[in-house]
């Protein structure tokens, strides 16, 4: 496995995804390293990655604290249960699984500044999934700007795992279209200026739709 190999083909491929999107502004690869250990995300940071992704809090403070040398951003990905909230939330630069009012309570109760959050949105409207119907979200925005530790920056959401891709355009597009109306309305604690979706097999296809933020794991270890 060449990491400084496959972080240049990755960074090229959102390049190239970027260029066919005729998109002038930024995309962040997020790299995803649940699967590898602190040294091996050390490497790819060491490679050129500015950001490390990581769906579960131990892992995450494993990372952060062994690689607290290096100059990084931090994302949590993953849904976080509320009593853990407390352990992690005050190390997150980016925390992309916002998914309840109860959450959204706790991360501005145990926080010490605000927290730079992803509404998460569940645009599939799977039942297996988390995260806010679009028919609860102008209930839910109501109580959200009332809590002053949360800034919700944008959306993020996740396609089925076997989605045609038809099915991922609509999905992402809607996407789209929500976050720019809730721009639109410039609600306090709001900028709403970010997307993150795409993941290793669905980013180009993501990138088209507007995302800023993309979450790659694999494509980064083969």
């Amino acid at each position: 496995m060449d990491l400084t190999l496959n972080k240049e083909t990755v960074f090229d491929k959102v390049a190239v995804a970027k260029q066919d999107a005729q998109r002038k502004d930024d995309v962040s690869i997020i790299a995803v390293t649940k699967y590898v250990d602190s040294s091996v995300a050390g490497q790819l940071i060491d490679a050129g990655v500015m950001h490390i992704g990581e769906n579960r809090v131990d892992k995450f403070l494993d990372k952060y604290h062994s690689l607290a040398d290096k100059s990084v951003t931090w994302h949590l990905i993953g849904s976080l249960q509320r009593r853990k909230v407390k352990d992690v939330i005050n190390l997150v630069d980016y925390f992309h699984a916002l998914d309840s009012l109860k959450l959204a309570h706790e991360i501005n109760k145990r926080a010490n500044h605000v927290i730079n959050c992803f509404l998460q949105v569940n645009i599939s409207r799977e039942a297996s999934k988390r995260g806010f119907k679009v028919e609860e979200l102008d209930e839910a925005i109501k109580e959200l700007t009332e809590l002053p530790n949360i800034r919700l920056v944008g959306l993020m959401t996740m396609a089925p795992a076997h989605a045609s891709e038809d099915e991922l355009e609509a999905i992402f597009e809607e996407t789209f279209q929500l976050r720019e109306l809730l721009k639109s309305k410039k609600i306090k604690n709001m900028p709403m200026t970010e997307l993150s979706m795409g993941m290793s097999s669905d980013y180009r296809i993501a990138i088209k739709h507007g995302a800023t933020f993309v979450r790659i794991g694999t494509a980064f270890f083969q």
